[in-house]
């Protein structure tokens, strides 16, 4: 039975499920408001239930933790412990990705 939630989780969130994502994930400071704009831009078509779950964690966060940890101020443990899952490490390592055909310096 196991293998029924594996399957689950790595479905592809459904569009009523991902508009409240989006909703959800808006924030008081712009420059998470950039990354997470840049995150959906580039990974909503793609988006599974596992990954939306990480990201519903990381929101959990205050925006100062959040930033920190998108800049790799703090780690995941620092910010908050239980965050150290691989669903909320594959979304940071996602949200810090540079998106096709820009590099750090754009």
């Amino acid at each position: 039975m196991g293998n029924i939630s594996q399957v689950a989780s790595d479905e592809l969130i459904d569009e009523r499920a991902l508009s409240k994502l989006k909703w959800r994930s808006r924030r008081g400071l712009l420059e998470n408001d950039l990354f997470i704009d840049r995150f959906f831009n580039q990974f909503s078509s793609t988006l599974t239930v596992k990954q939306a779950q990480g990201l519903s964690a990381l929101m959990e966060l205050s925006d100062a933790d959040l930033l920190d940890l998108h800049l790799g101020r703090k780690s995941l443990a620092q910010a908050h412990p239980d965050l150290v899952r691989d669903d909320v490490s594959e979304v940071l390592s996602m949200l810090r990705a540079t998106p096709k055909g820009q590099n750090e310096t754009s």
